[in-house]
This record gives C-alpha cells, sequence and structure tokens, in this order.
C-alpha cells in the first residue's frame, strides 16, 4: 500500500523553506553538475562549475547496501551510475572480496529505490569494480567486472534480472568513468549534468529527512526548554457516543522469540544446561572452543574418563551421549544449569536420565543437589541395570535455598555407564505442566492478558541460512526425537519449549496462537549460503515446504483421527488448539526470491485452507523500498493482514500519532509485530519510553478498525545474556523484573476494548508541542460493558481535564490507576485507587503519566 509519510508540519516546514521543484526561481540555474560518490553508501554533491562542490546533506546516503548479516557485513564498494532505459538509474556495486556476486538497484529520480538484486556469476575469483553500460540500439545491459588476478568478465541483460552465460573479455572491454573531484573524503565517483530540479529534489529530500530526524530526537532532556513559562494545562474532554466504532479485539499481544536466552536457561523450566550432550562448535559459529558436547559438564574421580560417543544413540535425532568410564567407585559428574542451578527450600524438583549399561551388570547412582558453600541440599538413589537405553526418574526436595547449585550424579560403584537426555525440573510448573515453563516468567506473562503470542521468533523463524530456518516437526514428540539447532542468536536450542509446549501455553493463558513460519527464505541478514536471502529453498522442494506448514495446521486443529492430529493427541491434547492465525515470512528483503516463494505459499494455503488468516510481511522497516515492495504484494494477492515492525525514539513515537490515520481501510490489516521506543545507548526503558508508547498505542485504538493486532517486542531477556535492548521484561535465576514498559503492555491488555468511542479534546495551549503530549482514547469492554479511559500526559505540568460523557451510562465505582514519575525513573509502578465515578468528571493528569479510568457498567 502506498502511504503518505510526510506530515502536515513537515509540509508546512518545506513550503516556508523551499519552493516547489516544478516552480523556478529568476536566480536559479538551468542545470548543475551532480557527483555521485560512496561513504558506505551512495552520495551526493553539486556543483557549477566542476571546481567548487557543495555535498547534499550531512552525510546523508540515498542508497545502501542490504546485503550480508547485521552490521559492517553490508558494505556498498565502488557503485558506479548511469541512466538506462527510459532515463531509470541503474546503480551496480560490488560486495566484498570473497562473493561471486555483485548488487544493483533502480530508481526513476535517485530518491526511491527499488529492491536490490544479488546476481550470481560463476567466473572469477569474486567481483570487483564492477562497471554498466546501456545499448539503446540493442536495449541491453552490459556489466564487465574485475576479479583478484585482474581478468575480466562480462554478461549482458535486458531486464536486469536474467544474465547471459559469463565471458571473460579483454582488460580493454572495462571502461571505468569514475573520477576524483574536490571534495574531501569523497573519493571516486561518476559526474552529470542534470536539471536543476533533480539536484533540488535530492536537496529538499535531505532537509526533510533533516526535519524529521530532529523532531525524532525530541527528548524530555529539553523539556525545560521546550516549554519554559508553561503552566498547568487546562483540557476539556467531550466523548461523542454517537459515533461509536468497532474496533479490533486483539489489539495488545505478546511476541515470543528465543533471543537474549529466553527460551534455555529461561521460559522453559529445564535446569540442566547441555542436558543431551548435543552442544556443539557451530553454535558459536567456531569461535569458542569449549562450546562443545561437553559443555556445562564437569569429571569427578580417581582415572574416571568421560567421552562423547554417538555409536548406538537413543534416536538418530540426538546422536550424542557421555560414556562414563569408572574404575574406582565415588566418581562423579556434575552440571552447573544456568548460571547455576536455584532451588527453594522445601520444593520438589523431578530428576530423570536415560542410561544402559556397557560392560557391567549394575551400576548404582547417587544423584545430588550441591553447593560449594552449603553442600549437599538433597539426594537420593537410582539403580541402573538394563543393558539398553531405559530411563530413570526420582524427586529431589531441597533442604535449604540456593541459586548457585549444581546437579551431581555419583557412581557408587565401578564399571562402563552411557547417560543422556539429564534432567531436572521443578515440580511447580506454569499451570503445573511435564515438560513445562518457569512459573513466575510465564505468569508474568499471561498478566498482561495478551490476546495472542507469536512465536517461535522473528529471525529465529526464518534463521541464518536455508539449512537454519525453524522446523517445526523437529520440537515436538518424545524430547530425545526433537532434533536441537544452531540458535540464529549465536546458542544452543534443544527444541524442548516447542510447537506442541507453545500451543498449550497460549491456551493456558487465554492467547490465540500466532505461529510464525519462514517464507522459503532465511533472514535477510543471513551469513550463511550468501548474504541476504538469495538462496531460497529450491523450488523443486518448495511443494514438500507447503506441506509441511499445512500438516501444522492439521497437527493444530486436525481431527484425531488425522495423521497429525493423532500426534498432538498422543502428546496430551485430544482438543483441537484452534489455530485461526499464520504468519508467512518475517520482514523480510523484497526480493524476486521472497516474492515467488511467498506468493506460492500464500495461494496454496488460500486454497486448501481458506479458515486460517494468513499474516504477510512489509520488511523490517516503517518505509522504504521493502515497505512498499512488501505492500504492494499484500495488495496484489489480497493478503487479510500484513506484519509491520519499527523501533524507533520516543520523538518518533510522538511526532507519529497519525501514522495510520490515512491507511486505506479497503486494503489489508495490519499486525504491528514489532516495535519499542528506546533512547540512544540502547537504554533499558524508562518512564520516558514507555510513556511515548502508551501515547502512540491510544492512536492504535483510535486506527484500531485497521489495527487488528500489535506486539511489543523483544518479551524477555536473561541478565549476563542479553544480545538487544530494550526488553520488556529482564529476568534472572531468581527473580523477573518487569519494565515500566511491561506495565504499560499490561494496562492496556488488561483495559482492552472491542468498541472505540471518539473524543474531541480542547486544551487551554495552542502550542503544536503541547498538544502533540497530551491524548485520550475511549473504550468499551462489550462483554461486560465496562468503559475504559485511558490519557497520557507527556508534559512536565499537570494537565487538568473535564469531561462531558454526553449522557453515557456507568456505575457509582470506578478504579484509577495512575504511573507516573520522573521521565528517567526506571522502577516506576501502577498505583490503583477505587473511587467515586462522579468524582472522575474533573481530574489532574500529573506531569508525565500514564493514567487509566476504569468505569464499571451500571
Amino acid at each position: 500500500m502506498k502511504r503518505k509519510f510526510w506530515l502536515f508540519a513537515a509540509f508546512i516546514f518545506m513550503a516556508a523553506n523551499v519552493l516547489a521543484i516544478n516552480k523556478k526561481t529568476a536566480n536559479e540555474p538551468d542545470s548543475a553538475y551532480l557527483f555521485a560518490y560512496n561513504a558506505n553508501g551512495l552520495r551526493f554533491a553539486w556543483s557549477l562549475d566542476k571546481q567548487n562542490w557543495t555535498p547534499i546533506g550531512n552525510d546523508y546516503t540515498f542508497l545502501k547496501s542490504d546485503y550480508g548479516r547485521w552490521g559492517s557485513e553490508k558494505k556498498m564498494i565502488t557503485p558506479f551510475l548511469i541512466q538506462g532505459k527510459n532515463g531509470l538509474w541503474v546503480c551496480i556495486w560490488s560486495l566484498n572480496n570473497h562473493t561471486l556476486q555483485f548488487a544493483t538497484s533502480t530508481s526513476e529520480d535517485l530518491i526511491s529505490w527499488n529492491p536490490q538484486s544479488y546476481p550470481y556469476v560463476n567466473q572469477g575469483k569474486n567481483v570487483l569494480r564492477p562497471v554498466i553500460a546501456y545499448n539503446p540500439n540493442l536495449d541491453e545491459y552490459t556489466v564487465t567486472y574485475a576479479d583478484a588476478d585482474e581478468k575480466y568478465f562480462q554478461t549482458k541483460t535486458k531486464d536486469l534480472s536474467h544474465y547471459s552465460p559469463i565471458k571473460e573479455v579483454p582488460a580493454s572491454a572495462y571502461h571505468d568513468l569514475r573520477t576524483a573531484v574536490n571534495l574531501p573524503h569523497a573519493g571516486m565517483g561518476q559526474v552529470y549534468r542534470l536539471p536543476w530540479k533533480v539536484i533540488l529534489g535530492l536537496k529538499k529530500t535531505y532537509e526533510l529527512k533533516d526535519y524529521k530526524n530532529k523532531q525524532n530526537g525530541e527528548t524530555t532532556k529539553d523539556d525545560a526548554v521546550r516549554f519554559a513559562g508553561l503552566k498547568n494545562v487546562e483540557a476539556k474532554i467531550t466523548f461523542q457516543p454517537d459515533q461509536t466504532k468497532p474496533i479490533s479485539n486483539m489489539l495488545t499481544g505478546v511476541f515470543f522469540e528465543d533471543l537474549n536466552y529466553a527460551a534455555d536457561g529461561g521460559l522453559y523450566a529445564e535446569l540442566i544446561q547441555n542436558r543431551d550432550f548435543e552442544y556443539h562448535l557451530r553454535d558459536k559459529e567456531y569461535n569458542d572452543q569449549n562450546w562443545n558436547s561437553s559443555y556445562a559438564w564437569t569429571l569427578k574421580g580417581d582415572r574416571a574418563t568421560m567421552k562423547i560417543d554417538s555409536v548406538s544413540p537413543i534416536h538418530p535425532n540426538n546422536p550424542h551421549y557421555a560414556v562414563l568410564d569408572i574404575p574406582v567407585a565415588g566418581a562423579s559428574i556434575l552440571n552447573s544449569g544456568f548460571d547455576g542451578i536455584t532451588v527453594k527450600k522445601g520444593e520438589t524438583y523431578d530428576f530423570s536420565l536415560s542410561a544402559k549399561l556397557l560392560d557391567t551388570k549394575r551400576m548404582n547412582l547417587e544423584v545430588r543437589l550441591v553447593s560449594d558453600k552449603l553442600g549437599i541440599l538433597a539426594k537420593s538413589n537410582l539403580n541402573i541395570t538394563s543393558n539398553n537405553w531405559k530411563t530413570a526418574a526420582l524427586s529431589l526436595v531441597s533442604a535449604v535455598d540456593a541459586s548457585h547449585a549444581k546437579l551431581e550424579i555419583v557412581m557408587a560403584n565401578q564399571g562402563r555407564i552411557a547417560i543422556d537426555m539429564v534432567s531436572l525440573f521443578p515440580k511447580n510448573t506454569f499451570k503445573g505442566r511435564k515438560n513445562g515453563l518457569r512459573s513466575d516468567l510465564a505468569q508474568a506473562i499471561g498478566a498482561i492478558h495478551p490476546r495472542f503470542v507469536r512465536f517461535p521468533g522473528g529471525c529465529l523463524a526464518h534463521g541464518d541460512g536455508i539449512a537454519n530456518i525453524y522446523k517445526w516437526k523437529n520440537s515436538i514428540g518424545p524430547l530425545a526425537s526433537r532434533k536441537p539447532d544452531r540458535n540464529l542468536w549465536g546458542y544452543h536450542q534443544t527444541m524442548g519449549l516447542g510447537y506442541y509446549e507453545y500451543f498449550q501455553f497460549c491456551e493456558d493463558i487465554g492467547a490465540a496462537p500466532v505461529p510464525v513460519i519462514a517464507a522459503g527464505v532465511p533472514c535477510q541478514n543471513s551469513a550463511t549460503g550468501g548474504g541476504g536471502q538469495q538462496g531460497g529453498i529450491p523450488m523443486s522442494e518448495m511443494g514438500q515446504y507447503i506441506q509441511d506448514i499445512a500438516d501444522l495446521i492439521e497437527y493444530a486443529n486436525g481431527d484425531v483421527k488425522t495423521e497429525w492430529g493423532k500426534k498432538r493427541a498422543e502428546a496430551g491434547h485430544p482438543k483441537p488448539f484452534n489455530l485461526k492465525y499464520i504468519g508467512i515470512g518475517n520482514e523480510d528483503q523484497i526480493t524476486e526470491v521472497f516474492a515467488e516463494r511467498f506468493t506460492m505459499i500464500y495461494n496454496a494455503l488460500k486454497k486448501s485452507h481458506p479458515e486460517i488468516t494468513v499474516i504477510g510481511t512489509a520488511g523490517p522497516f516503517f518505509e522504504g523500498t521493502d515497505y512498499e515492495a512488501g505492500w504492494q504484494i499484500a495488495s496484489n494477492l489480497n493478503v487479510p493482514i500484513i506484519d509491520e515492525h519499527y523501533y524507533q525514539s520516543p520523538g518518533w513515537f510522538i511526532n507519529n500519532q497519525d501514522f495510520y490515520d490515512s491507511y486505506d481501510r479497503s486494503k489489508s490489516k495490519v499486525y504491528l509485530g514489532e516495535y519499542a521506543a528506546s533512547l540512544p545507548g540502547g537504554n533499558r526503558t524508562n518512564l520516558e519510553t514507555s510513556l511515548a508508547e502508551a501515547l502512540y498505542l491510544l492512536s492504535l485504538e483510535r486506527n484500531g478498525d485497521v489495527v487488528s493486532m500489535a506486539s511489543y517486542a523483544p518479551l524477555l531477556a536473561k541478565e549476563g545474556h542479553t544480545q538487544w535492548d530494550p526488553d520488556l521484561i529482564y529476568f534472572n535465576n531468581t527473580e523477573v523484573k518487569p519494565t515500566i514498559g511491561y506495565f504499560v503492555q499490561q494496562l492496556y491488555g488488561q483495559n482492552a476494548g472491542d468498541e472505540y468511542i471518539p473524543s474531541t479534546l480542547v486544551l487551554s495551549s495552542n502550542q503544536e508541542n503541547v498538544r502533540k503530549r497530551i491524548a485520550c482514547s475511549m473504550v468499551k469492554d462489550a462483554k461486560t460493558g465496562d468503559l475504559v479511559v485511558k490519557m497520557v500526559n507527556l508534559l512536565p505540568v499537570n494537565v487538568n481535564t473535564s469531561f462531558d460523557f454526553n449522557q453515557q451510562q456507568f456505575g457509582k465505582n470506578a478504579f484509577k490507576t495512575v504511573l507516573s514519575g520522573n521521565p528517567n525513573d526506571k522502577r516506576a509502578v501502577p498505583v490503583v485507587t477505587k473511587i467515586d465515578s462522579e468524582a472522575i468528571r474533573q481530574l489532574k493528569l500529573p506531569a508525565y503519566s500514564f493514567t487509566v479510568l476504569r468505569f464499571k457498567a451500571k
């Protein structure tokens, strides 16, 4: 969908400072020189005489390379720019010094660029300094490049998509038109003489971007100056019940991704790390030699040895196990857990392991919880008597509280024994589920009252390279048969928290499950198997891939007599999970590779499962090439919902409250799948960021007829293993630490409605900065009849409100919840009071506050 990005204020600013492009003043030139050069992206400078050059913008980049993984690998090297067919601008560049690919992108105006393409070549050691030329007589482009041996190669194309076989050519066929100009730090580039209106358009683009950046950079640090002399503001709010409109009842949800150790060592209650001896050097890309099958395990005992074997495993998906050779009785093996094992006095812990004897008739085991400081905390005995893999179990009750305990298995006699799947679970999991979830973390998520849970992740779902795409079938069934994998975020995922557990958790907290499946392509930031998404699942394998998605629907919803419905029932849930939504893709780069596979998946699901609502994707940003291309695909295919993502500053959320006001209501609905406000430096959330989110969420309620769903991201982060800030809930082994942003989400989740009642807001101040920082929303919960009013005051002064409810009826009692404090606060919590409804007709909103009023039905 093509939306108008420019704020009305931005138009006013531009009109006041720059004349329209198509309007020429007397002192403007007809044309000027444009210099295109590279500074980690395509930049421009202009000149009237080719001697004195003026950069357009302060280091403003008009095009960046999107190939490769995050950060420094996304390089634009030696860009080369031409005007080709019908005046279309074509930019070509080298990606690195080893990839047999080059990059292209096209633009009609040098401002808006089309999706990038990264064609493969099959000759030369690499692709260096590619150049491109257009022959209008043949309507053909010629691409020529060098390699590390200074050999030259050439290919031809008519459409920049299909290329002729690569041919080696002489050096004379290579024509590099780059030159240097008198512009410091610019390097080599190309000079074009262009109409002045083109230069002016580039300048206006930068000036508008600069203006918006200044808006987005607004923080409360400047409020003393911004609002100097501002007194308490009077606000008259008039509600308009005659204009009530239905809105989505799914607005508040949560997005779970196994990032920041959110699953293993986090929400998944397993206390043993590397329980299956499947940790592998590849989990950390071979950068940590200690990260192997023995990680987190230590062996004690005279001449005792442990080796990792795979000759006769429990299951092919779990090939490794430990073989312990115990020549002297009393040797032991210990596991340190995830940053230690936390146990509580008097609580029960369920231990189990799979074992088989190798050259002895019996092995007596003493299983202990031990502490370096406190000694033995609990112990019990097991006897292993089988030469085949058998599972044995017992329970341990801790005598004391301990936060850095270890599990110790003592071999009481000599012999050789193989062990695998060593497990320790608190009996007190969430809802008492076997193989369940950590109770306090699960309760914290459930307390948000989310209407849905998106899982198993964002980038995790489509993985690092094709082989790493998350495969849901590997995450179900008996634990020993599940197939672990490298986590995209640089550690190990056991799949113990798998699709069955995700579905069960959704049911336990009353939330709709929203699984996200890769669109046949890996993460756009992949480093494995080529950069970006150029290595999609082969089309010959897409039929089976689509069948796997259909099997997922059957697993969730199918009758117990179906193949996959039976597997769900065997896991302990005969009743269907009532799956209604499936996300296809996650903030993808919208390439031809993506588009072909997404379309194939979408059309197949629409035909075979029209009851399932498919959620598409609009890339990782709120604007730009992928955003536009993603919306175009959604419009062409009539995709019901499209997933948008953006992480922005508090100033952005303040200045973009009208973001969805102009969306076309006849097209796809929106799922705001990932968003968060953060200040520079990646700090944790504070009151300022949380109030900015609360303010923006009011606009989502106002636009709840087009915005169907929203979920903050990321959800969880373990202290000491946090790879992304900010997050909603931080935790360690003993504590759950919700942020202020968490309480904002909770207040929205607990006070949702399905009808929106518009209102008018009249302020005593006419300052635009004041107007943008006060907002109000009223919704009605049709089930209870309760009315909910939410108000945000992001000003440094109080706001005195008076309400006109327009004869709306509600009961005598009301509840007021206030979240307020200093903008830098990180520990503010909501305060709830019960008050008389009539007393609320005039109400003071404290400075920097979020207030929720809930009027009980009459």
